[in-house]
């Protein structure tokens, strides 16, 4: 009865008999998938498919075996996971037969055997059996593509899993695999085989003897010269088999003496591609030589690589070339030597400075960028050649500047000198006396002041960057230097117009050296701008507007030096001090020149962000200042001084709130914590006690029946509120957001209601969900629903739904979607649907003062892509449905949306459905007046010459009609 059992487990079914026959004899594919599902679910063991298959597999007939092996093959492929060891030896023997077979039956039981490779129940010694039966037995090259990618995957997944068997077969395996890959052409094959040989000289498989074979077998595609077919759906480009083989030949030094004479016999051919593949390999292959395999082909290296430098008609090759050299030389550098060695590095520099130094010298210069590149490029490499070449070439160069009189061609030289300098910049010498440049210091500083003071701009700039350079080397400037060098820039930071760049320079170079040297510029640079900072009072009290550029110059140089918190300690208080003057003062100051403080301020602000102390200084100095100057300019007076009404203005009010905002985000939540309890209780409850000089002629209630003047600076709390970090809790938050939404849809002053709208939005985005946020929104809801019936707060109870829109959006909020579509209902709104349109971009863009990630705003990544998947096809279904006269706000709501949206993310979300719908927003644009269209009618005409060419027939309808009716914009009678 067992026995009976045992046979009947194993006998194959009639069902299996069935698909089995249909496969092999009926020729159908489908029983394949069919018999691995049932394998899968237990329907079958592999064996009784096996038994199934037995006269197949027998059959003289070799199409009819090799139909056979191919269905076994395909149902291992999916079930090798379920295979038992003993099965996965008795499958392994099968198919190591069956590779003696006739060469139809070669293709169905290579993917056998890689069904196999997969196995983890694999015993020890099999992955070695089948890798000599192939080797042995099949002539790969011979096999067509998809098989030769077949043998490649079966010794790739070998050497995944079994790599310590592998390397047991020693030299023997790298030799089998040159067989393989020998002759291979196809581009797909090749990829994988020079994976392959890299594994084998990365994970140190024996090489034995065939080091050249391997090398040889590799490099006989050097350099790649491959252009892949038109709609190649595989997708390999020229540069993935570029750097595929350039990893194999630079893989190891025992390429070196075959390797190196290829490469100098490639640079010197007349092949661009080549000179490029082969400067890049060799500078790939430094990473991993050293001395010894270098030391033979040195000066033929050096003389090919100066040859293309010297000569090359190509930027790229000249860059490779540079490339190469510096690693030639950074390779010779970290060789270790031993006290007998011959030391290559030196001698090696030698050569390049004997070949380079004289054309430093010539009268005519032609060939002096080429040789201080190439010296330069050697002297990048290490510490030890950077003081070789430097040694040699400063004085020749201090030489040579003192020779020649022009300006240009003193301006060359400087450049090279400086280039020099930089190179030092990157390497520390702990011993002060072993510092090269000790030695010329006295030089370089009287070059660089000549420079300096001479009369070219150009000239100028170049001693501009070498005081910097130079001011960078620890212990390199003398105080008198300094001092001297301070001057300099203070005469340059307020030169005439026409030497702007020099102005801009010397202002970088003073903001680079007073983080280096603050005591020099405290002691020689900020009491001359204090000076001139009272002489420009003295200008704007005489109304000599002639003086203003020379006040902005000052403005422009105490920012710039306010990089180090001692200088800011000095440099605040003086533009703070210079504002209260102008306040008090009978200053003809203007918009301009206020505004000009405030950029100044704004600009120190962001310099002291990368210091806490500086940041916490900033804040509690100058915000308080500007909150005070404001609060008195908006009190009412019988007789306001310009400078009141100046303050108050738009412009000048949105410089304010930048330097707010950023004197405010980068605080800590604790002192932020301290701030936000004077400044918010300023507005509610007019507690001016915080305030520098708080003596006013009446209370502060902006929100409290307020005047306009003092509405207007609820863009300074703006400011400071929208910039907290999100873990501050405000005061009195309740009272503060019913306050401004009842002040966002106050119609007497628009630019306050719009302050408060974004003020309240502001605060929105960054409340965590819960009660209290749904209770805000609520409240904003009810009075937007309220204000947007027919009445006179309309256009700020749109304003507000905007912004509230905007913060929700940001912060993926549920709620963000309705209110989305209300602002889409408002697009068919006769009075209030070109705003709504213009609304979108708003929607899409980065604003600069609230709802931004610096100012710690919820933002949320790819807002602006799910915003288009969520509205966009709604835009679109309203154009179609909306009249005529409406039709143009969906299109410019449509565009702020698209054109907002990165061009990647873009071109993949558009379907057929949304080109066509564009061509017709294109064409129904030509129904807008002429004169608006006529300037981009060149620019559109071209771009819908690209979708006349389109794969769907309706969309190029669409287009020719298009394409169309723009051709004809602005000809007589259309």
């Amino acid at each position: 009865m067992a026995a009976a059992a045992a046979l009947e487990a194993v006998a194959p079914t009639g069902a299996l008999w069935g698909l089995v026959h249909d496969f092999v004899m009926g020729q159908q594919e489908g029983p394949a998938d069919q018999v691995a599902a049932d394998v899968k679910s237990g329907s079958y063991t592999v064996l009784q498919v096996v038994e199934a298959l037995g006269s197949s597999l027998e059959n003289p007939e070799p199409r009819t075996r090799a139909r056979g092996i191919q269905l076994l093959s395909q149902v291992l492929l999916q079930c090798q996971s379920l295979l038992l060891e003993k099965e996965v030896v008795h499958l392994i023997l099968f198919y190591e037969n069956r590779l003696k077979d006739h060469h139809l039956v070669i293709p169905s039981v290579l993917q056998g055997l890689r069904a196999l490779s997969l196995c983890v129940a694999l015993p020890p010694g099999l992955a070695v059996s089948v890798l000599k039966a192939i080797f042995q037995e099949v002539h790969v090259q011979s096999l067509p593509q998809v098989d030769r990618h077949t043998v490649y995957s079966i010794i790739t997944n070998f050497m995944r899993t079994r790599e310590e068997e592998l390397k047991g077969l020693g030299a023997d395996f790298t030799f089998g695999f040159i067989q393989v890959m020998d002759g291979e052409k196809d581009p797909r094959n090749l990829l994988v085989a020079f994976r392959i040989v890299h594994d084998l000289i990365s994970r140190d498989y024996s090489l034995g003897p065939f080091v050249e074979e391997l090398f040889e077998v590799t490099s006989c595609y050097f350099p790649i010269d491959f252009t892949p077919p038109p709609n190649d759906p595989h997708g390999i480009q020229r540069e993935d088999l570029i750097l595929s083989l350039r990893a194999v030949l630079a893989s190891t030094p025992r390429f070196a003496e075959f390797l190196l004479p290829l490469l100098i016999e490639k640079v010197d051919s007349e092949i661009l591609s080549a000179k490029l593949d082969s400067l890049q390999t060799l500078n790939a292959c430094c990473a991993v030589y050293g001395q010894k395999e270098l030391k033979d082909f040195l000066p033929s290296l050096w003389a090919s690589i100066r040859r293309e430098v010297f000569q090359t008609a190509s930027e790229r090759v000249e860059a490779d070339g540079l490339a190469a050299l510096h690693s030639l030389t950074a390779c010779l550098s970290r060789s270790v030597l031993r006290a007998d060695a011959e030391d290559l590095l030196d001698s090696f520099l030698s050569s390049i400075l004997q070949d380079c130094r004289h054309h430093l010298c010539e009268p005519d210069m032609k060939l002096v960028w080429p040789s201080a590149k190439l010296l330069q490029a050697a002297a990048g490499a290490s510490a030890r050649a950077c003081d070789h070449i430097t040694s040699n070439v400063l004085p020749l160069l201090l030489e040579q500047f003192h020779k020649h009189s022009q300006s240009n061609q003193r301006r060359t030289i400087l450049e090279m000198i400086l280039g020099f300098l930089k190179l030092h910049q990157k390497w520390s010498y702990e011993d002060k006396d072993e510092k090269p440049l000790n030695g010329f210091k006295d030089q370089l500083c009287s070059l660089m002041f000549m420079a300096l003071t001479d009369t070219s701009t150009q000239l100028q700039l170049v001693g501009i960057r070498t005081l910097t350079v130079l001011g960078a080397q620890p212990d390199l400037l003398s105080s008198g230097d300094l001092e001297l060098a301070v001057g300099h820039l203070y005469r340059l930071s307020f030169m005439e117009e026409d030497s702007q760049s020099c102005r801009v320079a010397a202002l970088e170079a003073s903001g680079a050296l007073s983080t280096l040297y603050p005591v020099a510029f405290s002691r020689h640079l900020v009491p001359k701008l204090a000076e001139e900072l009272c002489r420009g009072e003295l200008d704007l009290a005489r109304d000599e507007p002639t003086k203003c550029s020379r006040h902005l110059r000052c403005l422009q140089a105490l920012s710039a030096v306010s990089t180090h918190p001692s200088i800011v300690k000095e440099t605040l208080p003086l533009l703070l001090q210079h504002l209260c003057q102008m306040n008090k003062g009978n200053m003809v100051a203007g918009t301009s020149e206020v505004i000009a403080v405030c950029q100044s301020l704004q600009q120190v602000a962001e310099k002291c962000q990368q210091d806490p102390e500086s940041c916490w200084y900033f804040h509690q100095t100058a915000v308080p200042c500007l909150f005070a100057l404001a609060v008195q300019a908006s009190m009412p007076e019988k007789e306001h001084s310009v400078l009141k009404k100046v303050l108050l203005e738009d412009e000048v009010l949105a410089a304010m709130v930048s330097v707010i905002g950023t004197a405010t985000t980068h605080l800590s939540p604790d002192l932020a914590a301290q701030s936000v309890a004077c400044i918010v209780p300023l507005f509610l409850d007019g507690n001016i006690s915080f305030l520098p000089e708080n003596s006013f002629p009446c209370r502060f209630q902006p929100f409290q029946d307020g005047s306009s003047g003092q509405r207007r600076l609820v863009a300074l709390l703006m400011a400071f509120v929208c910039s907290l970090p999100r873990n501050v809790e405000i005061p009195q938050l309740n009272q503060l957001m019913r306050e401004l939404v009842e002040l966002s849809c106050c119609p007497s002053c628009p630019s306050s209601s719009t302050a408060a709208a974004k003020c309240f939005a502001g605060l929105l985005n960054k409340l965590p969900a819960g009660q209290q946020l749904d209770e805000f929104l609520q409240l904003a809801v009810d009075k937007v629903e309220a204000g947007l019936s027919p009445g006179p707060f309309r256009s700020q109870a749109f304003t507000l739904l905007l912004w509230v829109t905007k913060a929700l959006v940001l912060r993926y909020h549920p709620l963000s979607s309705c209110l989305t579509d209300r602002l889409m209902g408002l697009l068919s709104d006769p009075e209030l649907g070109p705003a709504a349109a213009d609304g979108f971009s708003l929607l899409m863009s980065d604003c600069t003062d609230v709802l931004t990630r610096a100012g710690h705003a919820e933002v949320r990544i790819m807002f602006r892509q799910r915003f288009f998947t969520d509205n966009v096809p709604a835009l679109v279904q309203g154009f179609h449905a909306a009249s005529q006269d409406v039709k143009p706000n969906y299109l410019k709501g449509l565009s702020h949306v698209l054109n907002r949206l990165p061009k990647p993310v873009l071109l993949p979300e558009l379907p057929t459905a949304v080109r066509i719908a564009a061509l017709q927003c294109m064409h129904a644009l030509t129904r807008l007046p002429t004169t608006v269209l006529l300037p981009y009618k060149p620019q559109v005409i071209r771009a819908l010459a690209k979708p006349l060419d389109d794969k769907k027939r309706l969309v190029r309808k669409e287009a020719v009609s298009a394409r169309g009716e723009w051709f004809l914009l602005g000809s007589p009678g259309s």
